[in-house]
């Protein structure tokens, strides 16, 4: 590439083309869990639009949960599956940018979601007689609003300010899709203050929502300890226990790959790292949040009945 930042027009994923000989179980691994990500999280969505036992504040966050699950992974597998079974790895540069908009779109939103499903979770613990105020229709639909606003500026933020500066080359990403980091490591010149922008943005978007969800879980398991039942403490403390490991890989990941300098990316370790947050915990939110609940078994084992008698 020359040094005319026109001259990049696009970019090529290096992604996992070290691993020649694994190609082939690395498309078959990652087809299976994003089919299996997509129909465990598609059934979310449909199973809580259609059943009216599954319209309460928590079931309509997981509904949006599960659709961004589906366009957080979305965006990143079916291009890597692209590139595995091709080798084809090149990416244009606004390809690029619309994949690194998204990806932040997505991954801001569900910060975001899941510090409100904290909140659900803590008011429907912690002051169930004041539930149905403190989680209104109204209250909902803001606090999901707030999300994708919040998603939306920090995708278009970010994604307009990295592609306005300068690329020189080279131009090839040491990673499997166009993060931030990554991408920022080919831009020209000192790019320090960039940088600074970047990580203080990230800490408020990461930091602030994981700070809210502790907190809200910290009062949960508090009050959780009074409980005098103790099977009823044993279910509460189960369900705690799983989201928060849920919400510990992601915001754990995220917080190690991007609240840090770009001299620090290492792209040996970070990709697979970056695998937690875009592949595995969407797969696993629909099993943590949703097919361990009790409320959606029954849903959908009344739904499985149905669809048999209708056949029948």
């Amino acid at each position: 590439m020359g040094s005319n930042t026109s001259m990049v027009t696009e970019f090529v994923l290096v992604g996992f083309s070290g691993l020649a000989h694994l190609q082939g179980l690395l498309f078959s691994l990652f087809l299976t869990v994003y089919l299996l990500t997509v129909a465990g999280n598609l059934l979310i969505v449909v199973l809580v639009s259609t059943d009216a036992a599954l319209q309460s504040p928590m079931y309509f966050f997981l509904r949006i949960l599960s659709a961004l699950e589906i366009g957080y992974t979305s965006v990143t597998v079916p291009l890597l599956l692209r590139h595995l079974l091709t080798g084809q790895r090149h990416i244009r540069r606004s390809g690029c940018a619309l994949q690194m908009f998204f990806f932040l779109f997505f991954g801001a939103t569900e910060c975001c979601l899941l510090a409100a499903m904290a909140y659900d979770r803590y008011a429907a613990i912690c002051a169930p007689l004041r539930y149905p105020l403190l989680l209104s229709r109204r209250v909902c639909l803001q606090l999901a609003g707030a999300a994708w606003a919040c998603g939306a500026a920090v995708g278009l933020g970010h994604t307009s300010f990295i592609f306005s500066l300068p690329f020189c080359g080279p131009n090839a990403i040491p990673h499997f899709f166009c993060e931030i980091q990554p991408v920022l490591q080919l831009v020209c010149g000192d790019t320090s203050l960039n940088e600074l922008q970047i990580i203080l943005a990230a800490a408020l978007i990461i930091l602030c929502p994981f700070g809210l969800i502790l907190s809200s879980y910290g009062r949960i398991l508090a009050t959780i300890f009074r409980i005098p039942s103790i099977a009823g403490r044993r279910k509460a403390f189960s369900t705690c226990s799983s989201h928060l490991i849920v919400v510990s890989l992601f915001y754990g990941t995220a917080i190690f790959i991007y609240i840090r300098p770009k001299a620090s990316y290492d792209p040996a370790t970070d990709p697979l790292l970056s695998l937690s947050y875009a592949v595995v915990t969407p797969i696993l939110n629909p099993i943590i949040y949703s097919l361990r609940n009790t409320d959606v078994k029954a849903v959908l084992k009344r739904t499985i009945l149905k669809m048999g008698t209708v056949e029948i």
